[in-house]
Protein backbone atom coordinates (compact mmCIF):
# COMPACT_ATOMS: atom_id res chain seq x y z
CA UNK A 1 0.00 0.00 0.00
CA UNK A 2 2.91 2.10 0.27
CA UNK A 3 1.80 5.68 0.27
CA UNK A 4 -1.85 4.87 0.20
CA UNK A 5 -4.16 6.20 2.95
CA UNK A 6 -7.75 4.77 2.91
CA UNK A 7 -10.80 5.63 5.16
CA UNK A 8 -13.20 3.42 5.19
CA UNK A 9 -16.47 3.00 7.15
CA UNK A 10 -19.55 0.76 6.96
CA UNK A 11 -23.03 0.43 8.66
CA UNK A 12 -24.44 -3.16 8.16
CA UNK A 13 -28.30 -1.16 8.13
CA UNK A 14 -30.42 -2.74 5.62
CA UNK A 15 -30.28 0.19 3.44
CA UNK A 16 -27.69 0.37 0.00
CA UNK A 17 -25.59 3.43 -0.39
CA UNK A 18 -21.88 4.11 -1.38
CA UNK A 19 -20.33 7.24 -1.13
CA UNK A 20 -17.18 6.91 -3.32
CA UNK A 21 -14.05 8.76 -2.39
CA UNK A 22 -11.27 7.74 -4.99
CA UNK A 23 -9.05 9.19 -7.29
CA UNK A 24 -7.48 6.13 -9.38
CA UNK A 25 -5.26 8.45 -11.85
CA UNK A 26 -4.92 5.10 -14.94
CA UNK A 27 -7.68 3.24 -16.45
CA UNK A 28 -6.01 0.17 -16.21
CA UNK A 29 -3.72 -1.68 -13.75
CA UNK A 30 -2.19 -5.05 -16.20
CA UNK A 31 -5.52 -5.74 -17.71
CA UNK A 32 -8.25 -4.88 -14.79
CA UNK A 33 -10.14 -1.62 -15.67
CA UNK A 34 -10.14 0.54 -12.82
CA UNK A 35 -13.41 1.67 -13.12
CA UNK A 36 -14.53 -1.81 -12.13
CA UNK A 37 -13.35 -0.92 -8.75
CA UNK A 38 -16.28 1.61 -7.59
CA UNK A 39 -18.71 -0.53 -10.25
CA UNK A 40 -17.97 -3.78 -7.74
CA UNK A 41 -18.40 -1.93 -4.55
CA UNK A 42 -21.71 -0.66 -5.92
CA UNK A 43 -22.88 -4.59 -6.43
CA UNK A 44 -21.10 -5.15 -3.15
CA UNK A 45 -23.01 -2.95 -1.23
CA UNK A 46 -26.53 -3.51 -3.10
CA UNK A 47 -26.53 -7.35 -2.37
CA UNK A 48 -24.79 -7.19 1.41
CA UNK A 49 -28.11 -3.91 2.33
CA UNK A 50 -25.36 -1.99 3.75
CA UNK A 51 -24.12 1.62 3.85
CA UNK A 52 -19.84 2.07 2.79
CA UNK A 53 -17.98 5.06 2.64
CA UNK A 54 -14.56 4.98 0.95
CA UNK A 55 -12.54 7.70 0.80
CA UNK A 56 -8.88 8.25 -0.22
CA UNK A 57 -6.82 10.45 2.27
CA UNK A 58 -3.24 10.13 0.32
CA UNK A 59 -1.76 7.51 -2.71
CA UNK A 60 -1.06 8.37 -6.18
CA UNK A 61 0.06 3.93 -7.15
CA UNK A 62 -3.28 3.09 -9.20
CA UNK A 63 -2.45 -0.81 -7.87
CA UNK A 64 -1.82 0.83 -4.03
CA UNK A 65 -5.36 2.96 -4.28
CA UNK A 66 -6.88 0.13 -5.17
CA UNK A 67 -5.21 -2.62 -2.61
CA UNK A 68 -5.41 -0.51 0.12
CA UNK A 69 -9.42 0.06 -0.71
CA UNK A 70 -10.25 -3.62 -0.16
CA UNK A 71 -8.12 -4.17 2.89
CA UNK A 72 -9.79 -1.22 4.84
CA UNK A 73 -12.74 -2.62 3.56
CA UNK A 74 -12.06 -6.17 5.14
CA UNK A 75 -10.94 -4.68 8.10
CA UNK A 76 -13.50 -2.58 8.70
CA UNK A 77 -16.48 -5.59 8.04
CA UNK A 78 -14.07 -7.47 10.43
CA UNK A 79 -14.63 -5.46 12.97
CA UNK A 80 -18.11 -4.27 12.39
CA UNK A 81 -18.81 -8.02 12.76
CA UNK A 82 -16.80 -8.97 15.81
CA UNK A 83 -18.41 -9.08 19.23
CA UNK A 84 -16.99 -6.76 21.76
CA UNK A 85 -17.11 -8.96 24.46
CA UNK A 86 -17.37 -5.51 26.84
CA UNK A 87 -20.99 -5.71 25.63
CA UNK A 88 -21.48 -9.63 24.64
CA UNK A 89 -24.98 -9.70 25.94
CA UNK A 90 -26.24 -6.69 24.02
CA UNK A 91 -28.00 -5.68 20.87
CA UNK A 92 -25.09 -3.70 19.37
CA UNK A 93 -27.97 -1.23 17.70
CA UNK A 94 -29.09 2.56 19.24
CA UNK A 95 -32.39 1.13 18.40
CA UNK A 96 -32.46 -2.10 20.23
CA UNK A 97 -33.20 -4.58 17.16
CA UNK A 98 -30.95 -5.38 14.17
Amino acid sequence: MDETLILCAVDLSGRSHLEYGLEIPTEKVGTFDTELTEEFLIAFVRKANMTLHVKQLSGRNSHHIIEGTFKALARTLAQAVSIDEKYRDEIPSTKGVL
